[in-house]
């Protein structure tokens, strides 16, 4: 590698809107993220369907249920 052009590889406290922390490496030492492992409806089973303005009885007018 060419030495004195990459940034410098340090230890990164990441923060989620929900309150969750955790530590991990970036070559910045502060992220802040809207949602983490903590939070994200994948990984606690919480999955939320928002039906906005009808779309999905549209969707269902239209298509059926395939």
């Amino acid at each position: 590698m060419k030495q004195g052009i990459h940034p410098d590889y340090v230890e990164c406290t990441v923060k989620c809107t929900c309150g969750n922390t955790f530590k991990t490496r970036s070559t910045k030492s502060e992220l802040r993220v809207d949602i983490c492992n903590a939070c994200h409806p994948f990984f606690t089973g919480q999955q939320k369907f928002i039906d906005t303005g009808g779309r999905v009885q549209r969707f269902a007018d239209k298509f059926g249920s395939a």
